[in-house]
């Protein structure tokens, strides 16, 4: 009996509607929690959305991530308190900040589909595809900024380097969770197929 062989993962097997909705909506809450969450790092503290986007992205698929990051910026759009500190509403979201909140977008998309290919199978595979997607948060971040800081070392200085490193860990880390994830869908997969052959 032959076993799947795409990505092991929530989006191997089509979800059905509740469940998806459901997933959804915990991945917006998981947004608003790990935006509130700060972790003290140098040079600045760690927010945890980037870790949150890329790993929605590699555990729950393309769709269902960006879905989720969607949700999460329609609840700041309408004024939710889901961001961090107390901003919230169209002129937070289109304030200097704003470009990274399209880049979680972003980030989940790559890193699910990276992912939903079979890119993202083992740890260190995994943990390519999050540092690709997470690098990838940066550019609609820093383009839009710079409309406010200018183009040049400023924006540079503002919103690259001081966290470059906590965004390199935090993707390790969301690698490292996905590879998990899947070894045990993987492994709970081969169990089932042994005990139907059995029967």
């Amino acid at each position: 009996m032959s076993h799947p062989t795409s990505q092991a993962g929530a989006y191997k097997v089509l979800p059905t509607v509740p469940k998806t909705v459901l997933l959804i909506i915990a991945g917006s809450l998981l947004m608003t929690l790990a935006a509130k969450v700060q972790v003290p790092f140098y040079p600045v503290p760690m927010s945890m959305q980037t870790l949150v986007a890329i790993g929605l992205g590699l555990s729950a698929g393309p769709v269902v991530g960006v879905a989720a990051i969607l949700l999460y910026l329609g609840q700041g759009l309408v004024g939710l308190p889901v961001f961090s500190g107390s901003g919230a509403g169209p002129a937070y979201m289109m304030g200097p900040t704003g470009g990274y909140l399209v880049g979680f977008v972003l980030a989940a998309f790559v890193a699910g589909t990276l992912a939903q290919a079979g890119y993202a199978r083992t740890a260190v595979r995994a943990g390519f595809c999050a540092l690709l997607a997470g690098a990838l948060v940066y550019l609609p971040g820093l383009v839009w900024l710079g409309q406010f800081t200018g183009y040049g070392t400023t924006l540079l200085v503002a919103g690259l380097f001081p966290f470059l490193a906590g965004d390199v860990i935090k993707a390790i880390i969301a690698g490292l969770i996905s590879a998990g994830l899947n070894a045990s869908s993987r492994n709970n997969l081969t169990h089932k197929s042994h005990e139907t052959l059995k029967k």
